[in-house]
């Protein structure tokens, strides 16, 4: 029998009533296994159960013989308890046996599932374990902090990492290849006997990112983790298992619950100590399927499924979460506090945000600022079709981001007025002189794009792990170019993306001209199942002149914004007040500067197939603003074609009498006054 039909005549349709969360919502904070003094207390949610039976396993392999059976009880709220002693149970694996009976088909029904509050597992998360976490806490923990708490979200700059995809690639010099410790391993490089180039960590150090956003590292369905390192056998981890337990194919050692743990606690705790702070990517919007531990403990009730019995699938996954049910809700924002609490994590991702409802969001957002201040929380926003089960409820889309505190939501407005539209591979962009964008740019470089109120509720970004990378778009937009082409459109992104108020985020390896291309030659836009060969990080390149000039732009681009003030504005009006746009008289130049107190930028975006010359005193009002401009200031330029910095990168002076700038086809330049 389907699980999810077990009880669609008994209670599916009752599931989201009043009266069923008044008689079932439970609200403490001790559901899965505690400690307290010398017991373990163990306790799961399943009201309709007729029995639970506690299965005890030496080992947490799938095949292992249950060596013991405990009768849970069951009291109010559906909640079923039993009490252990730890000297007897502490680091052995559990599971449930849930037994059901359908009144109205009379017959009985059993099902195994593991803890849906689960902490630790075994191999492929098969089993629970009991565990003492304060004994994977790594040196110094209890002293561990987010070495950047105290930065404005428009401070941080992110890089959005695979934790494979750093260390997969044979020439990193990374020994601890596609695990949470190759994230931590410094000293690694590339040399070809003239020069060694920084990899891994060093690497994403020295470019200057402060937060690393890592796609989802919890218990994930879609790798076999018994399995050796196998290349081909990849996946994203967008399929969700056990959620508050890490991915064991991460681990040196799948098969011992706590050693998944330790490793990622002490990576977390590596990164904060070289300045690093953890986003964590999160999928509660879907499960891998519907054998879903809590599906299973409580059948139908996780899930959205209309009248016909069939699951809402706006996710595409096959499934889609019913957040908006008290309990589901509940164990949503609980997993949430766990990670952020026992793991340190400084920052949510919510893959399909949009799904999640916006009460959800805000008791996320409430219960992190009980934990600590300033957690960043942000996701896509995109609007999708989903069954709702309940009337009312605000779904936590682009639309309703300013219903929410302080949730930011990826802009694909700027991504795809940069590059040109994501589901149309042709489609030209800004950079690839495409005038039809040139408003939209405009609008985003000042964080204000149509859906938000404020700059800090609003992700800049051009490419991330899905869709085609930045620099394979551009080869397809461009098929006739040659390479010098490709690299300026490119830098160009990069560089509207860190001159727009709001907060970078870049995609790993971007800074490397990233490609993602199939043994055939083909350019890979979702590159979700394929191997290593296609996804890993090609520390190689950077041997080559012309890819070390890239990543240096993409530094000296970083360094510029975190020491200009003026491109970290927040209010809406101060920033309408503070940008004044040129008329150039070119679509595809754009023409604009910044006036915040004694700082002032001037941009010139070049989106044009040729060169720009702009005089700056008639294009600013005739002069008129360009003498209140150059009154008493100087300029150098700190951006343009070939080199990005904090400090100037040519002697030219500009000023009030020689104020003409020659800007490069598709490039920028900033000048910023002395």
């Amino acid at each position: 029998m389907n699980i999810n039909q077990l009880y669609v005549s008994d209670w599916l349709g009752k599931y989201s009533t009043k009266e069923f969360e008044e008689m079932f919502t439970y609200e403490a904070d001790d559901l899965g296994m505690r400690l307290n003094g010398e017991d373990i207390v163990l306790k799961c949610w399943s009201p309709f159960a007729t029995q639970i039976l506690l299965n005890i396993y030496l080992s947490g392999e799938e095949s292992s013989t249950c060596v013991e059976q405990i009768q849970m009880v069951c009291g109010e709220k559906g909640i079923w308890q039993t009490t252990l002693d730890v000297s007897g149970y502490l680091n052995k694996y559990y599971d449930f046996t849930i037994i059901f009976e359908n009144i109205s088909k009379n017959e009985t029904v059993r099902v195994t599932a593991c803890d849906p509050y689960a902490r630790a597992v075994g191999v492929n998360g098969k089993k629970a374990m009991f565990i003492d976490l304060k004994e994977t806490n790594p040196d110094g923990w209890d002293a561990d902090r987010n070495p950047n708490q105290s930065m404005a979200w428009n401070d941080m700059i992110i890089y959005e990492l695979h934790t494979r995809d750093l260390s997969a690639d044979l020439k990193s010099g990374i020994k601890n290849r596609g695990k949470f410790l190759g994230l931590i391993e410094n000293e690694t490089y590339i040399a070809d006997g003239k020069e060694k180039v920084k990899t891994g960590l060093d690497h994403i150090k020295d470019l200057g990112i402060t937060h690393l956003h890592l796609l989802p590292f919890y218990d994930y369905g879609s790798v076999d983790e018994s399995r050796p390192y196998d290349e081909n056998k990849y996946n994203w981890g967008y399929d969700p298992v056990n959620y508050n337990v890490p991915e064991g194919s991460y681990s040196t050692n799948p098969y011992d619950g706590d050693v998944r743990i330790r490793e990622l606690k002490q990576t977390i705790y590596q990164l904060h100590q070289n300045g690093i702070s953890v986003v964590m990517d999160v999928v509660y919007n879907h499960t891998y399927n519907e054998e879903f531990c809590f599906n299973k403990m409580v059948p139908g009730y996780f899930y959205r499924i209309g009248d016909d019995g069939v699951l809402s699938n706006g996710s595409e996954c096959g499934n889609d979460t019913a957040a908006e049910r008290s309990m589901v809700r509940k164990y949503i924002v609980d997993s949430v506090l766990y990670w952020a609490g026992e793991y340190h994590i400084d920052g949510f991702r919510f893959d399909l945000l949009g799904l999640l409802d916006t009460e959800t969001m805000q008791e996320i957002r409430k219960g992190l600022d009980n934990i600590r201040p300033n957690i960043l929380i942000y996701g896509e926003g995109w609007k999708l079709h989903t069954v709702l089960t309940k009337k009312n409820v605000i779904l936590a889309t682009q639309e309703h981001v300013s219903e929410m505190d302080r949730v930011a939501m990826f802009s694909d407005n700027l991504r795809d007025a940069i590059k040109g539209s994501v589901f149309k591979k042709e489609d030209k962009g800004y950079i690839s002189g495409n005038q039809n964008y040139t408003d939209e740019i405009k609008t985003s470089l000042m964080g204000l794009p149509d859906w938000a109120s404020n700059p800090e509720q609003v992700i800049n970004y051009t490419s991330c792990h899905d869709n085609y990378t930045l620099f394979d778009k551009i080869a397809l937009c461009n098929k006739q170019i040659e390479m010098e082409e490709r690299i300026r459109q490119n830098k160009l992104a990069i560089a509207i993306v860190m001159l727009s108020q709001g907060i970078p985020l870049l995609h790993a390896g971007e800074e490397l001209l990233r490609t993602k291309m199939d043994r055939q030659g083909e350019f890979v836009a979702d590159s979700v199942r394929e191997g290593d060969d296609v996804n890993s990080i090609k520390w190689e390149v950077l041997l080559q002149p012309e890819y070390q000039d890239v990543y240096r732009y993409y530094k000296g681009l970083i360094a510029f914004r975190k020491n200009t003030r003026a491109l970290h504005m927040t209010d809406p009006e101060e920033i309408k007040k503070a940008y004044v746009f040129a008329e150039t008289g070119n679509e595809l130049v754009i023409c604009f500067k910044i006036v915040q107190k004694d700082e002032t930028i001037i941009v010139v975006l070049n989106g044009d197939g040729k060169p720009a010359e702009i005089n700056l005193n008639d294009v600013f009002d005739k002069g008129k603003s360009a003498d209140d401009m150059f009154k008493g200031k100087n300029y150098r330029c700190y951006i343009n074609g070939q080199s990005a910095d904090c400090n100037p990168v040519s002697e030219t002076v500009y000023d009030r009498n020689d104020c003409t700038v020659k800007v490069q086809a598709q490039s920028c330049m900033v000048l910023k006054n002395l």
